[in-house]
């Protein structure tokens, strides 16, 4: 197969403006990338755009450059603009075919050469300077052609998941406010406790260990509360600025709170200071009660006007810790953590689906594109 450098497979798009008032509602950042979809299906931002953004067109590639092991990559669904913490590629046509472009950049072939490339350390970055000398084998258009109709086949039955996914999850918000109605207002007159009386911020005793599980931000998928990726790091590596958590606690994202990253830890490790750990009384509150309650839309909004920072909002902790917690009847809420853990088996049951997409895209990409090495 023919050898090309990266620079003559695909154009490095670098045109930038700076953002006017309107540009932020179909702006598009790197949390709006889902790791291992090519679909962008939600943007906008809710806070006032700072800084250069890069100019998308319809149709071109968006790549996380930051924190690269992460793995984003997207097709742009409108004109806009993007994140500068990203990349936008397209398809030099003579070279690669415009619909299998998509997959080639997502595949590890080239995803793997691109993390081997990123350099710092706390967020990884790729350069063009470095990437676009990077050399890859890929088949003829002829075979990209055949090969793209297939994969693009496999990847819209896989985006129908996805959207089944998405609406499992928004059955068991709208579950939430039908039970116990607004959590904000209490429109139900259900009892109340600061927060940090029913569910106290407190660092976790954990065993002794030669590793531990490190969890940061990017680690959580946002809007969903979903581990992306468990990282075990070496005793010695673990720095100061995180404190330890263990699986009787929920985990709160003080940071950027519209990207409504809550987590519930199955295990013990160090987190970042970012996120706020809370240890539900068991007696007064469900930790996936508690989970939920966080991740309402009505309690987004909370902690969004009760945010300080334009650019980075962070939720002010101490108005999070005086919070009024509603605390329904505890009976009340294990019925609807019952409710929630059958979606929850129905989402694990659709990610399964999704994975299997994944696997066959993969299995085809890797026959033709994942054996190969990549030159420098």
């Amino acid at each position: 197969m023919p050898i090309y450098k990266f620079e003559e497979i695909a154009y490095n798009i670098t045109e930038k403006k700076v953002p006017e008032s309107g540009d932020e509602v179909m702006y598009i950042g790197l949390e709006h990338l889902d790791a291992g979809s090519l679909k962008v299906s939600r943007w906008g931002s809710q806070v006032k755009l700072k800084g250069q953004k890069l100019l998308m067109k319809k149709g071109d590639v968006l790549f996380g450059k930051r924190n690269t092991y992460l793995r984003r990559v997207a097709i742009a669904p409108h004109d806009g603009i993007f994140s500068a913490h990203g990349m936008i590629f397209r398809p030099k046509h003579e070279v690669i075919n415009q619909d299998y472009f998509p997959f080639f950049i997502s595949s590890n072939y080239f995803m793997d050469a691109a993390i081997r490339i990123s350099v710092g350390s706390l967020s990884p970055t790729v350069n063009w300077k470095t990437l676009k000398d990077l050399e890859f084998e890929l088949p003829t258009l002829d075979e990209q052609i055949k090969s793209a109709s297939l994969l693009k086949s496999i990847n819209y039955t896989k985006e129908a998941y996805e959207e089944l996914l998405l609406q499992t999850d928004n059955l068991v918000k709208s579950q939430f406010i039908e039970i116990f109605g607004d959590p904000i207002l209490n429109d139900k007159n259900w009892a109340t406790k600061p927060l940090k009386k029913v569910a106290p911020k407190v660092n976790a005793e954990i065993p002794q260990s030669d590793s531990y599980w490190s969890l940061n931000l990017d680690m959580i998928e946002t809007y969903t509360g979903k581990l992306l990726e468990k990282v075990k790091e070496p005793a010695e590596n673990i720095g100061n600025s995180t404190y330890p958590f263990d699986n009787t606690m929920v985990l709160y994202s003080k940071l950027r709170p519209y990207l409504n990253k809550v987590f519930v830890p199955d295990d013990f490790g160090f987190a970042t200071t970012e996120l706020v750990g809370m240890r539900p009384n068991e007696e007064e509150l469900n930790k996936y009660f508690l989970f939920n309650l966080l991740r309402s839309d009505s309690f987004v909004n909370y902690a969004m006007k009760n945010s300080s920072g334009a650019q980075m909002p962070r939720m002010q902790m101490k108005l999070l810790r005086e919070f009024q917690c509603i605390i329904p009847p505890l009976d009340l809420q294990e019925k609807f953590v019952k409710i929630s853990s059958q979606a929850d088996r129905t989402k694990t049951e659709l990610r399964q689906a999704i994975t299997n997409a994944e696997r066959l895209v993969k299995s085809i990409l890797f026959d033709e594109l994942e054996d190969k090495e990549v030159k420098k």
